[in-house]
C-alpha cells in the first residue's frame, strides 16, 4: 500500500468547471472533494447526511432560509443534515466539501447541476 500526499492546488487546476466536484480522497465512508462555484447553485437539503464546505480561496455565501454565512479563504461551515441550503460565489470560489459517499450534490433536488455520487468524478 503507498500512502501519498494530496495536492490540492495541483488537483484545482486540472479543471475549470464550475459546480461539479470531484473526489480526491475517501476515508471512513465520507468523501474529500473539491469544486470550483461561481453564481447561485439550487435551494435543496440532505436529508441524512451533515455537509462541510470549507473555502480554498476566494469567498462565498451559504444562504440559509433565516440567514447567511459569508466564508472568506480557510473558513468552513458544517451544514447539518436536513437544513435547507443554497451556496452562492460571487466571484469564482475553490471548496473543499466533505461529506457521505452517499450524498447527492444537489440532496433533495433533481436538477440539471444534479451529479449522482457514483458518476463522480475521482482524480
Amino acid at each position: 500500500m503507498s500512502i501519498e500526499k494530496v495536492d490540492l492546488a495541483a488537483k484545482l487546476a486540472t479543471f475549470d468547471e464550475t459546480w461539479a466536484p470531484k473526489i480526491v480522497g475517501e476515508l471512513n465512508g465520507q468523501h474529500v472533494k473539491i469544486a470550483k462555484i461561481q453564481g447561485e447553485y439550487v435551494w435543496h437539503e440532505h436529508e441524512s447526511e451533515d455537509e462541510l464546505f470549507l473555502v480554498l480561496d476566494g469567498r462565498m455565501e451559504l444562504h440559509f432560509r433565516d440567514n447567511v454565512v459569508s466564508l472568506a479563504q480557510g473558513e468552513f461551515c458544517i451544514v447539518p443534515r436536513g437544513v435547507e441550503h443554497k451556496p452562492v460565489a460571487r466571484e469564482l470560489c475553490e471548496i473543499l466539501l466533505f461529506e457521505p459517499a452517499s450524498t447527492r450534490n444537489t440532496g433533495n433536488v433533481i436538477s440539471p447541476r444534479s451529479i449522482e455520487p457514483g458518476d463522480l468524478e475521482r482524480i
